[in-house]
């Protein structure tokens, strides 16, 4: 009997003006629609066209001591396999290694002396590879390719009477070395790159979502009608977070050296005063959500928009070379991307402070854009 009253009670007239209503109220939150059909769309972009595992076109130097027609056969082979990309020939060991160092290139080619003679003379020369291993999975297709690509070159050039060197032992010792991370660990790359992660999600939702309480509640309004100055309302707003970032960071770090042991080749403090760059550039960024969002839930969702893109373009799940051209420049402007450079640099190949500024600096410029914008909406906002 009471299912039967529930049933004879249901108005379908209702039902349709409150599903009418839903979509009115729906249609009129025009940010959570362009969420609705903003969202699949970034993910069918970046990962049917920005994301690829088989990166090519890594860029790479050449340390040449032997101009001869086997090493220039063995470094145009490897250009034409598309997987290496030569910007330029370094001019000695030192320049190889700070470009190596800096992340400008991902290989190093070291075509020794007499390397053509030797070839001649079957004596097996070796030619010496260095990538830069801090993302194993950003060389593995690259130096797997390494042998055939050397032995197919040089075969067509051994003919004839030098046709007695291409049976197996091949020509060239290859000598691959990987450097900063020379048994491949992923935990050496993740673990680094978890610390970028966490801090972009807590630091921009909590600060967002911080902020947009406050306006939801009208406390916001009443502090800044009290004696203190909006500076001091905000400062004292965003320190703690400063401080829970800090102590999250010390939390991740630990974890990485006493359960991943992961190494610190550079300097602790060097680590922290980019960690705290970072931190403030979230929060800039945070700030800026809130004074653009009306609610807690438009500024938790302009937070993970901004976050998709930044797992995904950042290099932190997929190699950022092995990305097209116009997916790099979106990621170039993410900080999480030049975060992940830092703290690896520091962690895995003792970076110093020159050699850590060219992802410093696109850190700054972020933070200054982030402050100017919130800056401005925010009057827009209190008028």
């Amino acid at each position: 009997m009471t299912t039967v009253r529930l049933a004879s009670g249901l108005s379908w007239s209702r039902w349709v003006g409150i599903m009418l209503k839903e979509f009115i109220q729906l249609k009129r939150d025009r940010l959570t629609f362009g969420m609705i059909i903003g969202i699949p769309i970034v993910q069918l972009i970046l990962f049917g066209f920005a994301i690829n595992t088989d990166p090519k076109n890594l860029p790479a130097t050449v340390l040449a001591a032997d101009q001869g027609i086997y090493g220039r056969t063995v470094l145009w082979a490897l250009r034409n396999s598309g997987y290496f990309r030569f910007e330029h020939e370094a001019r000695n060991e030192q320049e190889a290694d700070e470009m190596l160092a800096r992340g400008e290139v991902q290989f190093v080619i070291t075509v020794p002396e007499n390397f053509s003679r030797k070839i001649a003379r079957g004596e097996r020369p070796p030619l010496l590879i260095e990538a830069d291993a801090t993302d194993p999975s950003a060389i593995g297709n690259a130096v797997t390719a390494l042998n055939n690509i050397a032995r197919n070159a040089l075969a067509r050039e051994l003919q004839g009477t030098l046709g007695r060197l291409n049976p197996p032992p091949d020509p060239v010792e290859l000598r691959v070395h990987r450097r900063y991370n020379p048994e491949g660990v992923t935990q050496y790359n993740i673990v680094p790159g978890l610390l970028g992660v966490i801090l972009t999600m807590t630091m921009i939702l909590m600060t967002g979502l911080a902020m947009t309480r406050e306006r939801e509640r009208g406390t916001f309004e009443n502090l800044l009608s009290t004696p203190a100055l909006p500076i001091e309302v905000m400062t004292g707003k965003i320190v703690p977070y400063i401080m829970i970032g800090l102590v999250q960071v010390t939390i991740v770090l630990s974890a990485a050296h006493l359960l991943f042991g992961v190494p610190l080749m550079g300097s602790i403090a060097l680590l922290y005063l980019c960690v705290l760059l970072f931190i403030a550039a979230n929060l800039t960024l945070g700030i800026t959500f809130s004074s653009i969002a009306r609610n807690q839930l438009q500024a938790m969702q302009m937070t993970f928009f901004f976050f998709l893109p930044s797992m995904l373009l950042s290099g932190f799940m997929f190699p950022f070379r092995g990305m097209p051209g116009w997916a790099q420049a979106i990621g170039s402007v993410l900080p999480l991307t030049h975060f992940l450079q830092l703290v690896r640099g520091i962690m895995l190949k003792g970076n110093v402070f020159a050699e850590l500024w060219p992802n410093i600096w696109p850190i700054i410029v972020f933070m200054s854009a982030m402050i100017g914008i919130g800056l401005l909406v925010y009057r827009r906002t209190l008028d």
